[in-house]
């Protein structure tokens, strides 16, 4: 959500002083993008709106299968440190009284689960899944932020 906000932000940002100056030089014409640059841009790896990006000749589906592979292999890491590391812990944690000693001792047995499942959704979603589509759409511009 947080993602198509920027998105929406961005394109408000770009169109509306365009439109504004059109109307306020009383110009016939006023550009307003057509909804397959909107759609691209929504699809698009990027937070900035442009109406065209640099395009890439090719698609190279190897790297879109190696990407797409990574990404499942990161859900079946992710779901093996569930399993070895996360749901013991709570199984036998609802198992005993509570008491703040057992909440502790569970909060820090669950940070380095936690924090490799934060590193594989960053590493799954924005570098594999974003990348792949920036391949399959040919958006060219990679080094956009550098």
């Amino acid at each position: 959500q947080v993602r198509l906000v920027m998105k929406a932000h961005s394109f408000i940002r770009e169109n509306v002083p365009r439109v504004l100056s059109s109307v306020k030089d009383k110009s016939g014409t006023v550009h307003i993008p057509r909804i397959s640059q909107y759609l691209y841009f929504l699809f698009a790896p990027t937070l900035i709106y442009r109406d065209n990006y640099p395009r890439s000749p090719t698609i190279r589906w190897g790297y879109v299968a190696t990407k797409f592979a990574q990404v499942l292999g990161s859900l079946f890491y992710a779901y093996y440190i569930f399993v070895r590391l996360c749901i013991p812990q709570f199984r036998n944690s609802s198992q005993e009284t509570f008491n703040l000693r057992g909440l502790v001792l569970c909060i820090f047995n669950s940070i380095l689960p936690g924090v490799l499942i934060l590193f594989l959704v960053f590493f799954a979603f924005l570098h594999c899944w974003l990348n792949a589509f920036a391949e399959m759409l040919r958006f060219a511009d990679r080094m956009f932020y550098k």
